[in-house]
């Protein structure tokens, strides 16, 4: 695969950071998508873009960081940290988690499993 999954990488966490949710889903196929913690998938850019937009509102000052990634062809794991404070309780979140991509010949998110500890962010918000 010649696509540079590094810049990808970089963009994606650019987009996260810029609070975009256009941003985030111009990383998606047209037609990709995201299924977190195993809900409800998000078909399509508009689909991916409110999921964004949800962790936007939740998270109105969330800040993403990579911390790191795993390549096997077209099959990527991006581990990831998120910072910020929650909308509502204010509390402090450190939230660490992680996607597996399947990347398109066009260099797209085809498809996303994302992960994190559902469980851990819930307490984070009763702190």
């Amino acid at each position: 695969m010649t696509t540079d999954i590094h810049a990808i990488a970089t963009g994606y966490t650019a987009a996260w950071n810029s609070r975009s949710a256009e941003a985030v889903a111009s990383f998606y196929a047209e037609d990709g998508g995201i299924v977190i913690n195993r809900g409800t998938p998000r078909e399509g850019r508009q689909g991916v873009a409110a999921m964004a937009a949800g962790f936007f509102a939740d998270v109105p000052d969330l800040n993403l960081v990579c911390d790191g990634l795993r390549v096997a062809g077209n099959h990527v794991l991006y581990l990831w940290t998120f910072t910020g404070h929650h909308s509502e309780t204010r509390k402090p979140l450190r939230i660490t988690g992680w996607e597996e991509w399947e990347i398109d010949a066009s260099g797209k998110v085809a498809a996303s499993r994302g992960w994190f500890d559902a469980e851990d962010y819930a307490r984070q918000l009763t702190g």
